[in-house]
């Protein structure tokens, strides 16, 4: 890429992934963008219908072209940690969907792939650009939080009936959707945990990564002194709707998401001690605003539900517009003026590893019956 030259994006998988390849080509930093998908005929079809010339049916021959400036990877999540590393091997700036691998060995070789490529590398986290973390974010911000006390995070979700890889993954190796807020909150990482595994689940759900749990619970020690934070994780057998929540208590005011479709409740302390015993404390549940001044204008219209791009998809979340709660329009923006402004990600490789560790060694813990385990530090 030249100085002042816009930027050429290929999106590999296009199933979740079809969320996104409108939103790259809208952005006024993006001259074109390829498609990648080893499904034939849902590239042929995604590729006609939504009118994209270039399109690749192997991730190796789309590295071997040098056109491309940038990948963003959207593919199942155990080929992540290898298809980023060669993505920026092959010199390409690298986008990938959550979680950035499943082992501490691979975070640790994604990290030193980045540095050594001296590209970008950004994991796509959702949780950090929704409507409800951007208010909560705000409210920090501007002191409205006070002081944070304690934070918790959830993330539910029944996967029966996904693809294969997901049957019996345990549920804190994909944690970072209710972990990342928490974190980019507090402005901190973890660094000790104890989790606990709790229920059980069928032996062909088992079988597969040695895992018995439906649902994980921690808690973490954070780097920030005098703070911790507690996240539960679910994917089967557990009778609960699909949510990705947080919680942040602070000293002055609280923030609670507990329900998908749902507004997030608002708790302001008074300041003033009434006759008798504690303070009042008033309550709303406030409706967060868009965000759009965060975005350039040619990508105000995808922080709105709009059409459904594919009626058969797994994921609820493919949309034209708005998906998961509007963060797509600002992980893309993120990602895109990163490259171009010459400076890393919010969401770089290292911040990138020390959410996605934080899972890794709660399962880890769960497993030896709740001890507690360091979590390493990638920076």
């Amino acid at each position: 890429m030249e100085n002042g030259a816009r930027l050429r994006v290929a999106v590999v998988g296009l199933g979740f992934g079809g969320s996104f390849p409108e939103i790259y080509r809208a952005h006024p930093d993006v001259a074109e963008v390829a498609l990648c998908d080893t499904n034939a005929e849902r590239l042929a079809a995604f590729a006609g219908e939504h009118g994209f010339a270039a399109r690749y049916a192997r991730l190796d021959d789309l590295l071997a072209d040098g056109r491309w400036d940038a990948v963003h990877l959207v593919t199942p999540i155990p080929l992540h940690a290898r298809q980023a590393v060669a993505v920026l091997q092959a010199g390409k700036h690298c986008a990938c969907t959550v979680p950035a691998a499943t082992s501490l060995d691979d975070l640790r070789a994604l990290v030193a792939a980045q540095r050594e490529s001296g590209r970008n590398y950004m994991m796509m986290e959702t949780a950090v650009y929704t409507y409800h973390y951007l208010m909560a974010a705000a409210m920090r911000d501007a002191g409205e939080l006070g002081a944070l006390q304690f934070l918790r995070g959830a993330h539910y979700q029944d996967m029966e009936g996904w693809p294969p890889y997901w049957a019996g993954l345990p549920p804190m190796h994909y944690a970072t959707h209710a972990v990342a807020p928490l974190l980019a909150l507090a402005d901190a990482r973890a660094v000790r945990v104890h989790c606990f595994g709790s229920g059980s689940m069928r032996e062909e759900l088992r079988a597969p990564y040695g895992n018995p749990f439906p649902v994980e619970t921690a808690i973490f020690q954070l780097s920030r002194p005098g703070l911790a934070a507690e996240v539960t994780r679910s994917l089967f057998e557990t009778a609960r709707d699909y949510v990705e929540s947080f919680t942040a208590l602070g000293g002055k005011a609280s923030l609670e998401w507990h329900l998908e479709n749902e507004l997030p409740v608002v708790f302001r302390l008074s300041d003033r001690t009434p006759d008798g015993w504690g303070r009042p404390c008033a309550v709303e549940r406030v409706a967060p605003p868009s965000r759009n001044d965060l975005l350039p204008p040619e990508l105000h219209r995808f922080t709105h539900h709009s059409v459904l791009m594919d009626q058969q998809s797994l994921h609820g979340s493919v949309l034209h517009g708005g998906a998961h709660h509007g963060s797509h329009p600002h992980l893309v923006h993120e990602f895109v003026r990163s490259i171009v402004e010459r400076r890393p990600p919010a969401i770089d490789a290292v911040r990138a590893a020390d959410w996605t560790a934080a899972g890794i060694c709660a399962h880890a813990s769960a497993m030896r019956g709740g001890e507690a385990v360091e979590v390493p530090s990638f920076g």
